[in-house]
């Protein structure tokens, strides 16, 4: 019982730093080595984002606030939500009655509408969370063959709704600006020339670039290096986002490096992995419902290739599924159960390991160990910074760590599990030869992160 009491404590004190707000620091940039998200004063921000596309359009004020400061207390420090959003957006109306625009026109937004879409985003500014806030879904400038539409946007009206929204928020510290909405652009289309458009209202509304951290959020197919592959050279595109789709054991590490070693320089990130509780592949039929390892197989997986920092996702949470609305592709849970599934909560063992140590000269680097080119599904990845390093294995399967690639001529070794966050010795050894780990435990869903410390920097006990 007073071990018991001592981890609530300690959980208790963690969730209260983690829901101070960090905007302190001030609005967040790409960092001097064009890597990582920074604040104004270059602290470091991690990105562990959730896909919450339907927070506008679907939940009360109360609900909202329910959700977000569960969110801040789990550890995560983004939240990615939709204006105009997916399900009928446009004519559909959010609690209170409301739709977005007038007439379906993006040159007149609702005023109603967004005092309410406001509420939330200073409520997530309170916690402390960081508003990635998609404008419009993509099926208002491309429906597809799927998505309700309609297909309202022009390149005139784009840029005139970028403008509105970029002014409405321009005073927000909290929000980073994401385009897109799950579409690539076509060929010989308008579509490239409209969301050019609608960044630059934005852009020219908030002040110029440098107060508008801005992204794309793409379709999984398509786009091996991620939105890099349409907006890599364009000025306002200030950081890269990939989606991997709903699959298990994609290589998605290989598209976080490419997009890495692109030119110039931008970070990247994947910002829709495999939702927690999601039919995977969308046939649940033969392959069944996703789980904590595969949303946490990614995690490790993407951030240890390159990434600067991960979202995370829920089938339930993304419609904000309840008794009150339709659900699509069969959740699990109502909205406020999912919050408490597995993988929501191994999230912050994440977040808690990737900011233990320096995270601004941190690299992927492979050449860690022998072992550096398995499949996904018992894939071994490896990342370091100067002074320490980390090795994922996604199975538990033994591996070869070569000698020298990070300072000190002996090493701290530590067992980190990723489903609890504890730790355990893994001892020490000489750096100036090869060395073999074997995980505690190997098989389906044992993963472990093996973390290698300069003996003579000290860092503190995970």
């Amino acid at each position: 019982m007073k071990k018991l009491l001592m981890l609530i404590g300690l959980l208790l004190i963690q969730s209260l730093v983690w829901a101070q707000q960090p905007f302190a620091n001030g609005r967040l940039k790409v960092s001097a080595n064009k890597r990582y998200l920074v604040h104004q004063n270059n602290t470091p921000f991690f990105w562990l984002g959730d896909t919450a596309w339907e927070l506008f359009h679907r939940l009360n004020r109360e609900e909202a606030d329910q959700y977000l400061k569960r969110r801040a207390e789990q550890g995560f420090t983004v939240v990615q939500a939709v204006a105009l959003a997916e399900f009928d957006g446009l004519k559909e109306p959010n609690p209170y009655g409301d739709t977005p625009l007038l007439n379906n026109d993006p040159t007149t937004p609702n005023e109603a509408y967004f005092k309410h879409v406001d509420f939330i985003v200073d409520k997530a500014a309170q916690y402390g969370i960081v508003i990635g806030f998609l404008p419009t879904w993509g099926d208002k400038i491309f429906k597809n063959t799927w998505g309700q539409g309609p297909e309202i946007f022009t390149v005139a009206n784009a840029k005139a709704y970028g403008r509105y929204v970029g002014n409405r928020y321009k005073n927000r510290e909290n929000i980073v600006w994401i385009l897109g909405g799950d579409r690539n652009p076509r060929e010989g289309s308008q579509d490239l020339a409209i969301w050019r458009a609608m960044a630059d209202g934005i852009e020219e509304s908030v002040g110029g670039a440098d107060k508008a951290l801005m992204t794309y959020h793409p379709q999984p197919n398509g786009q091996e290096g991620g939105a890099s592959k349409w907006f890599q050279a364009d000025d306002w595109f200030d950081f890269n986002m990939h989606q991997n789709g709903h699959c298990r054991f994609t290589p998605i590490y290989d598209n976080i490096s490419m997009s890495y070693n692109r030119q110039p320089t931008r970070p990247t990130m994947d910002a829709e992995p495999i939702y927690e509780d999601h039919p995977v592949c969308f046939n649940a039929k033969d392959l069944g419902t996703s789980n904590a390892y595969d949303v946490r197989l990614y995690a490790y997986l993407d951030l240890f290739a390159g990434a600067h920092g991960h979202t995370y996702g829920c089938h339930d949470i993304w419609q904000m599924y309840s008794a009150k609305r339709p659900s699509v592709n069969g959740p699990h849970f109502f909205w406020p159960e999912a919050m408490e599934l597995p993988g929501a909560n191994q999230m912050a063992h994440v977040r808690h390991l990737m900011t233990s140590r320096p995270q601004l000269d941190r690299v992927p680097d492979q050449s860690l160990i022998v072992e550096n080119n398995l499949s996904a599904a018992e894939r071994i990845q490896a990342t370091r910074g100067t002074d320490y390093a980390f090795v994922y294995s996604a199975t538990g399967k033994a591996f070869t760590v070569n000698p020298g690639k990070v300072s000190g001529k002996s090493l701290t070794a530590t067992w980190f599990d990723p489903r609890t966050g504890k730790t355990q010795s893994a001892g020490h050894f000489n750096n100036q030869k090869a060395q073999q780990f074997k995980p505690p435990t190997q098989g389906y869903g044992q993963d472990w992160v093996l973390v290698l410390d300069d003996d003579t920097r000290n860092y503190p006990r995970l």
